[in-house]
This record gives C-alpha cells, structure tokens and sequence, in this order.
C-alpha cells in the first residue's frame, strides 16, 4: 500500500496539468455557452439554450459542418491508404529505406503554419510552383487557382494535410508490420496463399490496432486542421474552406460573440467524442470479424 501511494503520486503532476489545461477550460467554455458574453465586458446574461439552437440554425455552421465532413472523409481515406502503402515498401529495415523513412517523415515536424505558408506560395495562380510546373510540361489547361476556386479549395488543403502526416502514419504502420511474426507469413506462403491472399488473412487483421490508431488520430487531426486552413484561406473563397474550429474563432474574436462560439465549441467536442467512439467500435467490429 505505501508503495502504491508513493506511486501515484507520480500522477498529480500531470492530472494538475490535465485539469487546469482541459477540464477547467471546458467547464469554463460550457459554462459561458449559455450566457451572451462577449469576451470583453464584465457583465453577461444567462440566455439558456438560445446559443445551441443559433449555432444549430446557422447558415454557416452548417456549411463549416459540411466542409468539416468533406474534409475529413478525403484525409482520413487519402492518409490512410497513401501510409499503408508506403508502410508496406519501406517496412524492411535496410539503409535506403531508413532514409526514406526520414524524408517522408520530415513534413510532420514542419509546424502547420509553416506549412500553410509554403504551400500557399505553391499554389498561387500567378507565381506558385505548381502551375508553372503544369504550364512548363505543357499541361496549361490543367492549372487552377487551386485555392481561390469554391469548388475545389477544400480538396487543395486537404491534399497539403496528407502530404504534411502521411510520413507520420506511415511509422505507426510500420510498427505495426514489424510487429507481425514473420512464422504467420511463412505459413501462409506454404499454403499456397499469394500477396493479396496473404494480406487480407494475415496483414491486415494483425495491422488493425495500428490502423484504429491512424484512422481516430486522422480523424481528429482533420477536425482540428485550423492552423492551416487559417493560414491558406482563413476559411474562404465565400466559406468554401470554413471548418467548426475556423467559424469558432471567427464568431468568437471576429463578432465578439463568446457565448455563441462557447456552444459551437460544445457541439464541435459532442461531434469529434462521437465520431471517434463510433471509428474505434466500427474497427473492433471488423477486427473481430477477422
């Protein structure tokens, strides 16, 4: 007993940080949520349920809410099998590959706004690299205003997002390879069982913890991608690339509506905790299929 006392006691720093860096601000949020505070003055009125059923009702939530969604479906899907493939070609530990290894997961250690920056340039339709590049090789037609065109903005950011983790998600699957014991692969071969065989009956049910890992962690890196899509487009051309944390902060610092942006913030963290509980039971599921 006293030395698991002496024990936990290794865990109050970090519960002290825990507590004053999530749970106080979240009370805190959850709290202004149902008052008309704006962020400056020292008086506020509680206004119940009038924020939640604003934000709901909101033109623009909803579209950040689509953008959100559209967003999160092409990095989770993109990410995914971009970093199980180079996962799968890099998983042996020779020279070549390490380096490899570490260039691709150079990008993850770029801070996003960085990042943003860099590709903002990239994708000018005047001076950016890649429409040079396309009106160098011949392929003028194919050149865009990549970030300036409702239509296709949110997918150019979403393109920079897979490029800046993919590297990052491939060493949890290489972990996850290296992980396999090499006998199942043996057997498998002695069956008979060719490449593909051998990865849906062997791989992948083995790879699954590691997959569940990348599509959540994916999934919330998605849902939390201001810093770039703030540092590209700020949420434009007319909302095409707003997103729940962008139209917080604009409602919150833009209108000086903390109460409104309080209940955003409540109804963005419901959202992200549901969506992450269903990924993990929807991949256990299919784990145990197997």
């Amino acid at each position: 007993m006293k030395n698991r006392l002496q024990l936990s006691l290794f865990l109050i720093p970090g519960l002290l940080l825990y507590v004053g860096l999530f749970v106080f601000p979240t009370l805190t949020g959850l709290f202004y949520s149902f008052t008309d505070w704006d962020g400056v003055s020292p008086s506020y009125a509680f206004v119940g349920l009038d924020n939640y059923k604003d934000s709901l009702s909101s033109i623009v939530f909803r579209k950040a809410f689509g953008n959100n969604v559209e967003f999160m479906l092409t990095v989770v899907i993109a990410q995914t099998f971009i970093s199980l493939v180079l996962a799968l070609l890099l998983v042996r530990n020779t020279k070549t590959r390490i380096v490899l290894r570490a260039l691709y997961f150079l990008p993850a250690i770029l801070s996003s706004v960085s990042v943003g920056l860099i590709w903002a340039f990239m994708y000018d339709p005047s001076i950016g690299l890649i429409n040079y590049g396309l009106n160098e090789a011949g392929m003028s037609g194919i050149a865009r205003n990549w970030i300036g065109d409702p239509k296709i903005a949110i997918y150019s950011i979403a393109a920079v997002q897979v490029w800046a983790h993919a590297g990052q998600m491939m060493i949890v699957f290489i972990a996850g390879l290296q992980g396999i014991p090499a006998e199942l692969y043996e057997a498998a071969r002695m069956d008979g069982g060719s490449k593909w065989q051998v990865f849906r009956t062997v791989t992948w049910p083995l790879l699954a913890p590691s997959a569940t890992i990348v599509v959540a962690y994916t999934t919330i890196q998605s849902f939390k991608a201001f810093d770039l899509i703030f540092t590209m487009t700020d949420g434009g051309p007319n909302y095409a690339t707003e997103i729940l944390t962008t139209y917080i902060y604009h409602t919150a610092f833009g209108s000086y509506s903390f109460g409104l942006a309080s209940a955003g913030s409540m109804i963005f963290l419901v959202l992200l905790a549901l969506l992450t509980l269903l990924q993990f039971k929807a991949l256990r599921a299919d784990r145990v299929s197997y």
